[in-house]
């Protein structure tokens, strides 16, 4: 089992990816850095993932969804800044509401 500290900073370090994603203040630098720090902190997590099936929100999917979107949404605003940035906030959005449910 996870500690509750150890939890919350993953969860934090989450948050602080799913930012650098969705400010685009550091160009495509930015958003890979905030894809790998989501990414780190989804693995991370998932030992205390809710189970499949179990009462309320599953907070950890929404992570893992979220990183997964933000993911293509940085690949794929290489080529299609429009689209990819869309996606890319979609997904930020998503690990962002993940981390409000996660916190112990």
């Amino acid at each position: 089992m996870m500690s509750r500290p150890r939890q919350q900073a993953l969860l934090g370090i989450a948050g602080i990816g799913a930012a650098l994603a969705l400010v685009g203040l550091l160009g495509t630098a930015g958003g890979v850095v905030g894809v790998a720090l989501m990414a780190l902190a989804t693995i991370l997590t998932t030992p205390v993932a809710p189970r499949p099936g179990a009462p309320g929100i599953n907070w950890w999917m929404l992570l893992a969804g979220g990183t997964a979107l933000a993911m293509v949404g940085v690949v794929l605003g290489l080529a299609l800044e429009g689209p990819g940035g869309l996606i890319t906030a979609v997904g930020g959005g998503l690990v962002i509401v993940g981390v409000a449910f996660g916190m112990p």
